[in-house]
């Protein structure tokens, strides 16, 4: 484990996007700090370039004209434009770049980029005068910044260092005892809920709910706040009472949450799909936002928990 500021500063992970002002991930201004990988499979993922923990290569086909330039420069024939229509050989890519370098519309991007915990802290301290006069500071998110833990504990270790207010966006379900020594340093974890039936968190998110219980049994001893952070998702628990009444008596047996925030589905996930390669299923292509009494409904049911609710 990394001990002087000088080795921390040097701990690598893959990281997808810092992205700077950001505020609603925490309080006050904010840069969040986006890591890949995530040990869930959850499909309505608004995140869905987090879930894989390597490099990929994004296609924004909106932005595509079809100029070719990516077929011409590809050293291993992976693209291929016909009737307008922009396809790429994922098997092949090799993520060398040459397309991305290329390409005069901007319409291709390699999401995942090496970076030392140092380079990043320096980018994240730029804002730090924000921080100071609205009560931000940096938040670690993902994907799920605990299936890089050396990453975020060198991140975590930094911020303390430099004076910052850390936020932790965790789905509580890792194994956690990579976050030994870890925790202590979170001033505010932000918990995602999203399924509390245990018959079905399995099949919808990956991991059973006892162990997410159990992971946010621990971060309650972590010794910063917690706000539990819940999408509404339909067909999953936007219509489940049951759910969101577990919500609120989670909320309210646990003495480190302060407030829960829940979070209307919406479709920016379908787009991230395609521009990945990835398939999208036609039924969940169809589904719509939640109606606004369902969504108060939600409130109300939150709401018995007698801490702060709040749509996010």
């Amino acid at each position: 484990m990394p001990e002087t500021i000088e080795q921390l500063r040097e701990v690598r992970g893959t990281v997808f996007d810092v992205k700077r002002f950001a505020i609603h991930d925490g309080p006050g201004i904010r840069t969040t700090v986006f890591l890949k990988g995530c040990n869930m499979t959850c499909w309505w993922c608004h995140n869905p370039e987090s879930k894989r923990a390597e490099p990929q290569l994004f296609l924004y086909a909106t932005r595509c004209t079809s100029c070719g330039r990516c077929v011409e420069v590809c050293p291993v024939g992976a693209h291929r434009i016909e009737g307008g229509a922009h396809t790429i050989d994922r098997a092949r890519c090799r993520l060398c770049g040459a397309c991305v370098t290329a390409c005069p519309a901007g319409a291709l991007k390699i999401v995942g980029q090496s970076r030392t915990a140092g380079e990043v802290i320096d980018e994240v301290l730029e804002d730090k005068h924000y921080y100071e006069t609205s009560g931000g500071g940096m938040t670690i998110s993902g994907g799920e910044p605990l299936c890089q833990a050396g990453f975020t504990h060198a991140l975590l270790s930094l911020a303390r260092h430099y004076g910052l207010h850390t936020c932790l966006d965790t789905n509580a379900g890792v194994d956690m005892a990579s976050a030994n020594g870890m925790l202590e340093l979170v001033d505010l974890f932000l918990v995602d809920i999203k399924q509390t039936d245990p018959a079905r968190c399995p099949e919808q998110c990956g991991v059973s709910f006892e162990r997410i219980r159990s992971g946010l049994d621990r971060l309650a001893r972590g010794g910063g706040k917690i706000v539990l952070r819940c999408p509404v998702i339909p067909t999953v628990n936007a219509e489940d009472d049951g759910h969101w009444s577990a919500v609120a008596e989670l909320a309210a047996g646990c003495d480190r949450v302060v407030g829960v925030e829940y979070l209307p589905y919406h479709r920016l996930w379908i787009s991230k799909m395609e521009g990945l390669g990835l398939r999208v299923d036609e039924a969940r292509r169809g589904l719509t936002e939640i109606r606004a009494d369902r969504l108060a409904r939600i409130h109300e049911l939150l709401g018995r928990c007698g801490k702060s609710v709040a749509k996010g």
